[in-house]
């Protein structure tokens, strides 16, 4: 299990950037547009077997919440993140492992360039993307501009060898998709 501060830190930060860098990018509007409220419920990986359903993180204390380890088959969407199907990144977080067992994307490093993931909405609708790349970083070079600021969703987990000093993985997977069938259709 790894131990979530850290990670939730370098995530927090790139969340704030893409919010600032957003907020810079809307042509002056005083503004922002309402949220929509449309959540995704579920991300369904067919080539993984992963099905699986969705909560709302958000930020406490400037961390990013993370799904609990309690549930270790559920995934969460960060809020702050773009509604799967709609422009922007769209970020889905959740754990690899927990102390005893294997957790919702423990098979995340496995997926492959063009694999499908989809993400069904509380509308009833469909997002589906296709994998471009799945990265392995060091969490201290997390690239928060590529997953916060350019359209698609991402999936992050955690990866590499784990540190039994600091209890955390040294690294995060990160796959990058793009979406193929926006969420138009009904699940």
């Amino acid at each position: 299990m790894a131990e979530s501060s850290r990670w939730s830190r370098i995530i927090v930060a790139g969340v704030i950037t893409g919010a600032v860098m957003v907020a810079f990018n809307r042509g002056g509007e005083d503004t922002p547009p309402a949220r929509s409220s449309v959540v995704p419920s579920r991300i369904d990986i067919p080539s993984l077997g992963i099905k699986a359903p969705l909560m709302k993180l958000g930020v406490t204390d400037g961390q990013i919440d993370l799904p609990p380890y309690e549930k270790p088959d559920m995934a969460g969407w960060v809020k702050d993140s773009a509604i799967p199907g709609d422009p922007g990144s769209a970020v889905i977080l959740g754990h690899v492992d927990t102390k005893t067992d294997p957790a919702v994307f423990y098979k995340l490093k496995d997926i492959r360039e063009g694999q499908v993931v989809k993400v069904v909405r509380s509308d009833g609708r469909t997002a589906q993307y296709r994998v471009d790349s799945v990265e392995q970083v060091d969490k201290n070079s997390f690239p928060a501009d590529k997953v916060y600021l350019e359209d698609g969703l991402r999936l992050i987990t955690c990866g590499g060898n784990f540190d039994w000093d600091k209890h955390e993985y040294r690294d995060n997977v990160i796959v990058y998709a793009t979406l193929v069938t926006p969420a138009g259709s009904r699940a």
